[in-house]
């Protein structure tokens, strides 16, 4: 938890440059004016930007004119300067009492001081009635950005969003200046844009059958005749619409139509652009291995594709077109004999070279309707197209050996980037994908990784924000997900790292959920949820446990012994030590009243607590729980694999060794296991635990696994060895992995994963 609250009143997102405030106010009222001196292009447009923001969030009427060069105060003026420190985007924003000057070299510069002056506004006065005047205090912004590549994407193809919540997307995007958007139009499950030369596109590929009351990964089978009445679609005149509301925002569109891989809704309607030639069905839910994919032989293919993108290319005035190429399973294409024919005639060495050529062939055609092509970072794979963008999400490697190659990068790797995962307790959360990524880890984003020369970190453009939409299914949720997070990545690609403080950052955040709740945006409040952890004393057999939570100073009320939790319950000041088995309750309160759920915790005693472990393998850096200590701390995970409190091994056994440091007498060694054969997670074949008195000689103990692999709820379970009282120092444990998904499952020859948490020693 943060100790220090800052005194500053300048709760700008994403913080300032430079920020300075002086004494005074300046107030708007019915006499303020707003002038513009159409130095640049759109500059009276964003004037009455200013002004229909201004009705919108306090309704008061502030009139657009001209700047007629007299002076006088109550106005708010726009200038156009030449400065070099300022940039294309960086903005000065001087208020003192009698006037507000909002300078740029731009209309772009101009738009963002802009932004900082509306979050100037006083919450508590957004949305009031009958306010008649806003106090803004006198202050001094001298900004740019750090970074010109800000993006944020939206995946409307597993759910199709109305044109109404896109534009709203695009001003929460504005907000907080960034200036990409990622527009994911096509994929498995729908194909949302409309191409005039296929009509079938939409007609056919863009609706599924309904199965939104079952589980994403486990739809029933579609039945013959069913009716495809789920999904949707934008007309280009939608699009068009939509375009220029961005453009009039300063944010560029990025369409991604996606290619060769992710593509079957598509023969849904065309089959013939496929390596099989079979009719599908749009699928309506999980889809893996992603197996249906465009012929890279056939010709005809590659000119349907570049029909689609003439269009989409026509519709997107931007520098960008996003051509996916993740996720692009080649089974078909290692059975096609076209594909096999192709790579032969142009002396290709595989099909990973099959997919390179593919993409070359498109980014040719793209370049000469002069837009530059992005891909996600699998387009690296048997070489990169010579002038092609990577999107880096497998982590920042991608990134960098794109980077060392002179490639432009963007960066947006699962481990802090996609927002379509938990961001709090999955407890409270609703249902989300299955990593953990709060607003802390977000905020501790840093685009360029270590490792570049500072030439080779000129390419990178800067970093997004992923919402897959899987379990995002309405405009509201999708809103829960962004918010508050997509505040920290905005700070992570305006603000210079150096100037980058959590504190500060939090205490402004906090300002920002009272704009939430006045605009009625449906934030999570996830960051009001409480973390246990905890640290264990082996002198003196006790643990220290401590509260942690992303906001300022709260307070916390707990209590021990599981009895009830009020405003009358304990007050937590610092970190407290239990000495035997305790179920903890815990809770921010304001106002005496209980601000969201309680957080229950049991922490349980026994004699492995604090002891050493020495990993053999060690987990997936996505899936480490809370670092070494995750096995022996007491705390027992819940069903949900992404709740911190288990470690993931992927593809590998579990092997691991603890050190007691001096032989202990013991009875038992158990520990659990997780199944969640829908997220790729089976219960390990067996459990072998062997213990010694010397590190030399092991006695073994198998615990057999007898729980069925079929498809369900997730299933926790113990596997144990007991057996009498025996003097052990060292324990050996070892639980065997699958090695790879069944031939029955969905990602048939894929990995599987082994999930375990806490060991028991008894």
């Amino acid at each position: 938890m943060g100790q220090n609250i800052p005194k500053s009143s300048v709760n700008i997102i994403p913080k300032p440059l430079y920020s300075k405030v002086d004494p005074g106010h300046f107030i708007i009222d019915e006499k303020t004016k707003i002038e513009y001196s159409k130095s640049v292009k759109n500059e009276k447009r964003i004037a009455e930007f200013l002004s229909e923001s201004i009705k919108y969030l306090v309704q008061i009427n502030i009139p657009v004119d001209q700047y007629k060069g007299t002076q006088r105060g109550d106005r708010i003026i726009f200038e156009i300067t030449k400065s070099d420190t300022l940039g294309g985007e960086g903005y000065q924003l001087l208020i003192n009492p009698n006037y507000v000057k909002i300078i740029a070299n731009s209309g772009r510069g101009l738009f963002y001081g802009v932004q900082s002056f509306l979050q100037l506004i006083p919450p508590e006065d957004v949305n009031e009635n009958d306010i008649e005047k806003i106090i803004i205090p006198c202050l001094e912004i001298k900004d740019r950005p750090e970074y010109k590549y800000r993006g944020m994407h939206l995946d409307v193809s597993r759910h199709f969003f109305p044109k109404e919540f896109i534009k709203k997307y695009i001003d929460l995007l504005a907000m907080y200046k960034m200036n990409i958007f990622h527009w994911h139009l096509t994929d498995d499950n729908g194909w949302r844009i409309e191409i005039k030369k296929y009509p079938l596109l939409t007609k056919i590929s863009a609706w599924h059958v309904d199965r939104e009351n079952q589980p994403w990964n486990d739809w029933s089978t579609i039945q013959p005749g069913e009716k495809a009445t789920y999904g949707g679609f934008y007309t280009q005149e939608d699009i068009k619409e939509i375009v220029k509301y961005a453009q009039d925002r300063y944010i560029t569109i990025i369409p991604e139509i996606e290619m060769p891989g992710h593509s079957s809704e598509v023969f849904a309607a065309y089959p013939q652009y496929s390596c099989t030639g079979d009719t599908l069905n749009v699928c309506p839910g999980g889809y893996w291995p992603n197996v249906d994919i465009f012929c890279a032989g056939n010709d005809s293919t590659v000119t349907f594709l570049e029909n689609i993108l003439s269009e989409v290319c026509d519709l997107f005035p931007g520098p960008y077109i996003h051509i996916g190429g993740d996720e692009a399973d080649k089974t078909n294409w290692k059975k096609c004999a076209k594909c096999q024919a192709r790579i032969k005639k142009e002396g290709l060495k595989n099909e990973e070279e099959l997919q390179s050529y593919f993409i070359r062939r498109i980014e040719k055609f793209l370049i000469s309707k002069h837009k530059k092509m992005i891909g996600w970072d699998e387009i690296l794979e048997g070489g990169l197209a010579p002038e092609a963008a990577v999107m880096s999400w497998r982590g920042v490697d991608g990134g960098i050996k794109a980077a060392k190659m002179g490639h432009d990068v963007i960066m947006t790797p699962t481990s802090n980037c996609y927002f379509d995962y938990y961001q709090a307790n999955p407890e409270f959360e609703p249902e989300a994908g299955g990593g953990f990524i709060t607003l802390e880890k977000v905020y501790s984003f840093d685009p360029t990784p270590p490792g570049l020369t500072s030439e080779e970190a000129k390419y990178i453009l800067g970093a997004q924000a992923n919402l897959w939409t899987e379990y995002v299914k309405t405009p509201e949720h999708a809103e829960y997900m962004i918010l508050p997070r997509m505040l920290a990545l905005a700070e992570d690609v305006w603000t210079p790292k150096a100037e980058k403080d959590w504190n500060d950052f939090l205490y402004r955040v906090n300002q920002h959920y009272k704009r939430f709740d006045a605009m009625k945006l449906n934030y999570s409040r996830g960051y009001f949820g409480i973390d246990f952890s905890t640290s264990y004393d082996n002198k003196l057999n006790r643990f220290q446990l401590s509260f942690n939570t992303e906001q300022l100073n709260p307070v916390i009320h707990y209590t021990l012994k599981g009895s009830d939790l009020d405003s009358t319950s304990l007050i937590y000041a610092k970190p407290f030590f239990i000495d035997s088995t305790s179920t903890i309750k815990a809770g921010i309160f304001e106002n005496n009243k209980l601000v969201r759920d309680i957080t229950q915790e049991t922490i349980h005693f026994h004699k492995g607590l604090g002891k050493k472990i020495i990993y053999i393998n060690s987990p997936s850096n996505k899936y480490s729980g809370m670092g070494n200590s995750t096995l022996l701390d007491g705390i027992f995970g819940s069903d949900n694999f992404a709740d911190r409190k288990w470690q993931g091994f992927e593809g590998d056994d579990f092997d691991v060794i603890i050190d007691m440091g001096t032989p202990v007498s013991i009875t038992s060694v158990s520990m659990d296991f997780l199944q969640n054969v829908n997220s790729w997670i089976f219960m390990p074949n067996d459990a072998q635990f062997s213990i010694s008195s010397d590190g030399i000689q092991y006695k073994p103990y198998i615990a057999q696994n007898d729980i069925s692999e079929k498809p369900g709820k997730p299933i926790i379970k113990e596997f144990k060895a007991s057996f009498n009282p025996t003097p052990v120092r060292f324990i050996h444990i070892k639980a065997h992995n699958i090695g790879v998904c069944p031939p029955w499952h969905q990602g048939a020859g894929d990995k599987a994963w082994i999930f375990c948490d806490e060991i028991v020693i008894h």
